[in-house]
């Protein structure tokens, strides 16, 4: 199909939010982009939980968290070799080992698909396209 949707490896996701209005925006919008949403949880424990028991693809975390943070959940997802992608206003430097890269917040919800293509692309080989706006990348995992 010529102008079918896209195959994507990066498709279980676990998003790590506490502001809930952000966490059931990014999960309905990543949803109706074919990804396959494992949980949306907004505390350190419950991520850790869900990495233990579940296959994913890829992580998306904010930094601050309820009861933590979540460079926390990073280097339990890292242990396990599963990606992050920090969402936060706030990108850790000390963090960078842990993570594939960091969008700042704000974004446009087309900047997320844009973050997620690059880590794609990054675990692939392949070369980037243009970067959306307040995506920093780090060594790729």
């Amino acid at each position: 199909m010529l102008f079918g949707r896209k195959t994507r490896v990066l498709r279980r996701i676990l998003i790590v939010e506490d502001e809930p209005l952000i966490a059931f925006d990014t999960e309905h919008f990543l949803r109706d982009h074919d990804f396959e949403i494992v949980g949306t949880v907004d505390r350190v424990g419950s991520a850790v939980a869900l990495l233990g028991e579940s296959l994913l693809d890829l992580i998306l975390s904010d930094i601050n968290l309820s009861d933590g943070s979540g460079v926390d959940v990073a280097r339990a997802a890292f242990d396990r070799g599963v990606p992050v992608l920090f969402v936060s206003g706030q990108c850790p430097l000390e963090a960078r080992q842990l993570a594939v890269g960091c969008l700042a917040k704000p974004y446009p919800q087309r900047d997320l698909l844009q973050a997620i293509d690059a880590v794609e692309a990054l675990q692939a080989g392949r070369p980037l396209r243009r970067l959306p706006n307040g995506l920093s990348l780090y060594d790729p995992v």
